[in-house]
């Protein structure tokens, strides 16, 4: 029997006292077209254990696996070889029944990996400290914009136009329950990001300036010169990493200018997983930390002088007064987090670098490749592993056609930016090192075959 704890007569009386009438008045802001009404049409009442499990299956074989087909997708989320023992050590007992730390004496190694993970995280991002993560990186995004407003007391962010599009919303939709002014720039297909545009946009108002680096279409933007814009008018520079392999490569934002660092992890150490969970990355100047948002563990010694850790800083609001903290986060993805730490050490300095070259060596294979083909051209004078073609076609029917080849062959701009003007023709496309030769022929077998309508 289940347990239910709460009796009609107990709903009603809570219903009372925040004024609803029914449980349905809590959802009216989920417009009415997105609420269900009864069970989902077309799904039978019941079904045996195995019929279950053979219609999942079909359904699953329905879809083109990463590891299928040659894959050229990327736009903030990258297919890497993650390593056998990623996912064993992951699974050992003492880390996968973990959870929020609250007390330190009876959860030292998960505190020490969380410690350990922090370490690599600033390390990477070149900055003086950095949280136990977060939910993903366009959420971290967002609390960085909301850091900057406390931190600086002002309300105006500036959002570049290589921003990936979908933080860019997830910090519009988070914006309407503030009073933060957002403003967006548009994207364009130039070789170059527009720093100018970028630094033009800010303000005396302005709390933050926030651009993607390497940018959504691979571009590498000026950091120096941006934080320097920003700082002469008290504003602060949020760098966001979609891609931190790149890190292994290009210099650590921290260390041209960035106030702020954030991104997400899921490169190393987290399989894509059809969208998640992934892992939210956080750093920041020492200065600010009593800003920042999440949890903060450290290293200290116990009353016998033997090593240990803690939870040194917690800001979130199951820890303080809701109205002292600084964000309503309540978890730190904390398997994923283990996965990136456990991954990066396994790859140390050296290994991040040689892999970081491999990447951008696989990238210039493809593009060199790809540019052969009549009417195709490439973007970006710099990239690092991921760049934009420019195709001579809509390439949104090109990715479609590309699949029913049995190719994933990038991300259309259009689909990024829906009802943007100029962007129609512009293809995403990323390597790493699980791209083979074979797989960028078969690429640009395909493609050329497509755009000189040769059939399938």
């Amino acid at each position: 029997m289940r347990y239910l704890p709460l009796t009609p007569a107990d709903r009603a009386e809570m219903l009372g006292v925040i004024g609803a009438a029914t449980v349905d008045d809590l959802f009216v802001d989920v417009p009415e077209q997105a609420r269900l009404s009864g069970p989902i049409a077309g799904l039978p009442m019941h079904a045996s254990e195995m019929a279950v499990e053979r219609h999942m299956s079909a359904l699953a074989a329905s879809n083109l696996s990463a590891g299928s087909v040659p894959f050229f997708l990327g736009a903030g989320a990258y297919r890497h070889h993650v390593p056998a023992s990623v996912d064993h050590l992951i699974q050992r007992g003492e880390f996968l029944t973990a959870y929020t730390p609250y007390q330190p004496e009876i959860a030292q190694g998960t505190l020490q990996v969380l410690f350990e993970f922090q370490t690599q995280v600033a390390r990477l991002f070149g900055t003086d400290i950095a949280n136990a993560s977060m939910y993903d990186g366009s959420t971290a995004c967002w609390e960085a914009i909301l850091m900057a407003a406390r931190v600086t007391r002002k309300g105006r962010a500036v959002l570049s136009g290589g921003l990936h599009p979908h933080y860019g919303e997830v910090v519009r939709t988070m914006a309407k329950f503030t009073q933060d002014n957002i403003v967006s720039l548009a994207a364009a297909l130039t070789a170059e990001p527009d720093d100018a545009a970028v630094i033009a946009a800010i303000d005396d108002a302005t709390s933050c300036v926030v651009v993607q680096y390497p940018d959504v279409l691979g571009r590498i933007p000026d950091l120096i010169a941006i934080a320097e814009a920003a700082h002469a008018r008290g504003a602060l520079l949020v760098a966001v990493v979609t891609e931190p392999v790149a890190l292994g490569l290009i210099e650590a934002p921290g260390a041209l200018g960035a106030d702020i660092v954030v991104g997400e992890g899921q490169s190393i150490g987290v399989g894509l997983q059809f969208g998640g969970p992934y892992l939210g990355l956080f750093g920041c100047r020492e200065k600010f930390v009593r800003q920042m948002p999440g949890r903060l563990c450290g290293q200290t010694v116990d009353a016998e002088g033997k090593r240990g850790f803690v939870l040194t800083l917690s800001t979130r609001e199951q820890h303080i007064r809701r109205e002292k903290a600084t964000s309503n986060i309540c978890t730190n993805s904390g398997l994923c987090a283990l996965a990136f730490s456990i991954h990066l050490t396994l790859l140390g300095g050296e290994g991040l670098a040689r892999l970081a070259a491999v990447n951008h060596a696989r990238a210039q294979a493809t593009f060199e490749r790809l540019t052969r083909i009549p009417d195709v051209s490439l973007l970006n004078h710099a990239y690092f592993n991921e760049a934009t073609l420019i195709l001579p076609r809509d390439a949104r029917e090109v990715v479609r056609e590309l699949a029913d080849r049995k190719v994933l062959g990038g991300v259309s701009l259009a689909r990024l930016f829906p009802g943007a003007d100029g962007l129609w023709n512009g293809l995403l496309v990323a390597a790493t090192e699980t791209t083979t030769d074979e797989d960028i022929e078969a690429f640009a077998v395909e493609l050329e075959n497509l755009l000189a309508g040769v059939r399938a």
